[in-house]
C-alpha cells in the first residue's frame, strides 16, 4: 500500500452536504476530503443571493483565472446583505446538451470555487464526486475542478468508462466530447456533449495537472471492465455496498422486495474482493465501514482504506442545516432513526436511501402536498424527437408534461424531485410561484441510526476531526 494514499475517503454527499468546509476539515488532517459536484452551479448562485456570508464565494471568484467571467456571475447573482426572506431565488437556465455561454461559465466557475476553497490553507489532496447519471454538465464541471487543482475525481451511479480519457485530454487543453444516454437515439441525432478549453479560457490557461480517477463500483465485473476497457487509466476503485447512502446500484435480482417495500440484495450483490484486488489497483470499501474495527478489517483484506459518508454527514462542518443535524442525532440517540431504501423515489431509476422524517417528502402527506415542478432539471432524461433533435423529460415533473413528451405514466408514480429537495437540505430552498417552500428529502446510509455515538451526551455537536479520531483508532497513519 502506497503511503501517500489516504486511509479514509470522506464521501461526496448530496448537493453541498459534502461542501468545501467539510472537505477542507478532512483533507487538513491528511485524509481525502471530497466535495460533492452535484448542482454546484445552483449552489453558487444561491449562496451569492443570500449575501455570501463570510465572503467566501467572492474570495474564490477573485482567484478565478477569467475575471470577466467572475464579474458577470457577481453582477447577475450577488445580493448585498442577501435577498429578502420571502423572495424567490433568481432562476438559472436548466443545463442542456448545448448550454449557453453564461450557463457554461457558471458551471466552470462553481466547480472551481468549491475545490479552491476546499484546498485553501493546506497542501493536502482534495477530491470531487460526480454522478455519472448527471451527464450534461460533466465536461465543464471537470474542467472547473481541474482549474482549481483538484487531485481526485470520483464518479459512480453509472458506468464512467469515458471519463479517464476525457481527463487526459482536458489536462492537455484539448477539446473533449462525451456521448450521453438518449432514449430512442438514431443516426439522425447528435447524442454528444462537447467542451473546448481553448474556446473557454483562450490563451489564459493551457495545460493542467491530470487528477487521479477513482471509479465507484458495486461489483468486480464492472471494476474489471473499467480497469481494462476504459478510455484511459482508472487509478483505483471505491467498492460500495448497498447499505451506503444516496444512490445504490440496483440489485441483481429484479422485482424482489422485503415487507417494507425495499429492494432485496443477496449474495450476487456482494462484490468479489479477491477479484478486485487481483486488478492491481488501490481500492477502498464503502457502506458500513464507519467503525474502527471495520477500517482494520478492510486493511486486512487488502483494501487501501475505506470511504465513509454518513458519519461525516451530521458533523459540524457538513452542509446539512443545523435543524436536520439536531433532529437526526436526537433520533439516533433515542433509537428511532428509520432509513428506507426507496426503489422509485429517484428519477434515475436507482434505489435511493432516505431518512424517514415527518417534515420531508419521505412523508406521504408532504409528498402529496407538493405541487410538481421541474425547474432545476439535473436528473432529466434525454430522448430523441422525430426530427432527430433532443428533448428532455423527468419522471418527477408534472405528469401531463411528461406524458406529452412521450413518457410512460407508470414511470411517474412515486417519483420525487431530488433536485429541489437536495438544495433545500442545505438551507437554500426555492419559494415556488404558489408560495410553497420546497421541502427536504434527507439521504443517508444505514449508519444514520448510530451517529449519536460521536456527540457527547446531551449534545448534538461533533466535528469531522472527532470522526477521524474514532475511525483511525489503532491504525498507523
Amino acid at each position: 500500500m502506497s503511503s501517500d494514499l489516504p486511509i479514509i475517503i470522506q464521501g461526496g454527499m448530496g448537493a453541498a452536504v459534502s461542501d468545501w468546509r467539510l472537505a477542507s476539515a478532512v483533507s487538513s488532517r491528511g485524509q481525502l476530503g471530497v466535495v460533492s459536484g452535484t448542482a454546484l452551479d445552483i449552489i453558487l448562485a444561491r449562496r451569492l443571493q443570500i449575501g455570501d456570508p463570510g465572503g467566501h464565494m467572492r474570495r474564490a471568484l477573485a482567484a478565478f483565472p477569467l475575471q470577466d467571467v467572475a464579474k458577470r456571475i457577481l453582477d447577475k447573482y450577488f445580493v448585498e446583505g442577501g435577498k429578502p426572506a420571502g423572495k424567490r431565488f433568481t432562476t438559472k437556465p436548466m443545463v442542456s446538451h448545448k448550454p449557453s455561454k453564461r450557463t457554461e461559465e457558471l458551471i466552470v466557475a462553481a466547480n472551481f470555487v468549491e475545490v479552491y476553497l476546499a484546498k485553501e490553507g493546506h497542501g493536502n489532496p482534495v477530491g470531487i464526486n460526480f454522478l455519472e447519471k448527471i451527464q450534461v454538465p460533466t465536461l465543464p464541471s471537470l474542467y472547473g475542478a481541474m482549474l482549481a487543482g483538484v487531485d481526485y475525481i470520483l464518479m459512480g451511479a453509472g458506468i464512467p468508462r469515458a471519463i479517464p480519457g476525457i481527463l487526459d485530454r482536458l489536462a492537455e487543453g484539448f477539446d473533449v466530447e462525451m456521448k450521453i444516454d438518449i432514449k430512442g437515439a438514431t443516426s439522425k441525432g447528435d447524442p454528444f456533449v462537447r467542451f473546448s478549453p481553448r474556446g473557454f479560457a483562450k490563451s489564459l490557461v493551457s495545460k493542467l495537472p491530470r487528477p487521479k480517477f477513482l471509479a465507484i463500483v458495486s461489483s468486480h465485473v464492472l471494476a474489471k471492465m473499467l480497469a481494462t476497457k476504459a478510455s484511459g487509466e482508472v487509478n483505483g476503485f471505491v467498492v460500495e455496498l448497498p447499505v451506503a447512502g444516496g444512490h445504490n446500484a440496483p440489485p441483481r435480482a429484479k422485482g424482489e422486495f422485503n415487507d417494507k417495500g425495499e429492494p432485496l440484495y443477496g449474495e450476487r450483490d456482494v462484490p468479489d474482493l479477491d477479484a478486485i484486488s487481483a486488478l492491481g489497483k488501490p481500492f477502498w470499501l464503502a457502506g458500513g465501514y464507519g467503525e474502527p474495527e471495520q477500517v482494520k478489517s478492510a486493511l486486512e483484506v487488502g483494501a487501501t482504506g475505506v470511504q465513509v459518508g454518513t458519519a461525516f454527514a451530521y458533523c459540524n462542518e457538513s452542509g446539512f442545516t443545523r435543524e436536520v443535524k439536531d433532529e437526526v442525532i436526537e433520533k439516533s440517540r433515542a433509537g428511532t432513526v428509520e432509513v428506507f431504501t426507496d426503489a422509485i423515489a429517484s428519477p434515475t431509476g436507482f434505489p435511493f436511501k432516505v431518512v424517514l422524517l415527518d417534515e420531508t417528502i419521505s412523508n406521504p402527506r408532504m409528498y402529496e402536498k407538493r405541487e410538481r415542478v421541474c425547474d432545476l432539471g439535473y436528473l432529466r432524461h434525454g430522448y430523441e424527437r422525430e426530427d432527430g433533435s433532443i428533448g428532455w423529460r423527468c419522471p418527477s415533473e408534472p405528469v401531463e408534461d411528461y406524458l406529452k413528451k412521450g413518457g410512460e405514466l407508470a414511470d411517474t408514480v412515486g417519483r420525487k424531485c431530488l433536485c429541489n429537495s437536495l438544495v433545500a437540505n442545505v438551507g437554500m430552498p426555492q419559494i415556488q410561484t404558489n408560495g410553497e417552500i420546497e421541502p427536504m428529502l434527507i439521504t443517508s446510509g444505514d449508519d444514520a441510526a448510530h451517529v449519536a455515538r460521536f456527540a457527547p451526551e446531551g449534545s448534538t455537536s461533533y466535528s469531522a476531526g472527532d470522526v477521524l479520531d474514532y475511525l483511525l483508532q489503532g491504525v498507523a497513519v
